[in-house]
């Protein structure tokens, strides 16, 4: 029996819900993976319009790609198409991940994120309040919508969002962040009637494709194992947190970034 199927009390696997699982490389992904060979069932989200609109752009058929991976992990899946900016998508994806899986969410772990680099003199105000509406405002009804709806057994809940501390000539993100850590940590605190635990992950700067080869080479420099972050490295604490040793840990902003400097 692994961990997690441990967390459900029953032998079965329990159902995590991943968001911003948009591409193959990225933390999303990463997290998925891991939680899904611990023994985890996963639904996960992902929105294709948002990537279109980074330098990277859209990873046409990840979704399915995932899911295949997942698969061969031994967890059922579903992925969610779902703009977190809309305040009425996260109910959509409760219901949605409960309908198609068949059970509650057990863990929920906010991977999804606006991110546009803008300075405080440069930021429009649309660009302000989407960040917000996706960054801090999502995470709240999500957390809300989790709490609602949870069924576990007190103790066996986690609730895990990642985070950011990169602030200047990064406004919008970098603040909205910040309300992320908020909302989460509050919950580790206002859930605790449900045996809910709730942390933030700062897992440095990992490169999912956005870093250029010059950031590469100072992060490598400013890190005393002189590598960069992985999707993995961050999954990998997900992965504790969410197994019945990692219960202790709660209400905290855990760093995970190799030391860096």
């Amino acid at each position: 029996m692994t961990e997690a199927k441990s967390i459900a009390g029953d032998g079965t696997r329990p159902l995590a819900l991943v968001t911003g699982v948009g591409r193959a490389v990225g933390i999303g992904a990463g997290v998925a993976r891991a939680l899904a060979a611990s023994g985890w069932d996963v639904a996960f989200t992902h929105w294709a319009p948002y990537d279109r609109r980074m330098a990277w752009g859209e990873e046409p058929g990840a979704a399915d790609a995932i899911a295949g991976e997942l698969a061969a992990r031994g967890a059922r899946s579903a992925a969610v198409e779902a703009d977190l900016a809309d305040p009425e998508a996260p109910a959509r994806v409760f219901e949605e991940a409960g309908r198609r899986l068949g059970k509650d969410v057990t863990a929920l772990v906010m991977c999804h994120c606006e991110s546009v680099d803008s300075g405080l003199l440069d930021t429009t105000v649309e660009s302000f309040d989407r960040h917000f509406a996706v960054n801090a405002r999502a995470t709240w009804l999500l957390i809300r919508e989790y709490g609602r709806r949870f069924t576990g057994a007190h103790g066996t809940g986690r609730v895990i969002a990642l985070t950011s501390d990169h602030t200047v000539g990064n406004l919008p993100y970098g603040a909205s962040k910040g309300a992320l850590d908020r909302i989460t940590l509050a919950a580790a605190h206002e859930l605790a009637h449900l045996g809910v635990t709730a942390n933030v992950v700062n897992p440095g700067p990992v490169d999912t494709g956005w870093m250029s080869e010059e950031l590469r080479e100072t992060v490598r420099e400013r890190t005393p194992l002189g590598r960069l972050g992985t999707p993995r490295d961050a999954a990998r604490l997900v992965d504790f947190l969410c197994s019945p040793q990692g219960q202790w840990v709660n209400g905290q902003l855990l760093t995970s970034n190799g030391g860096l400097t």
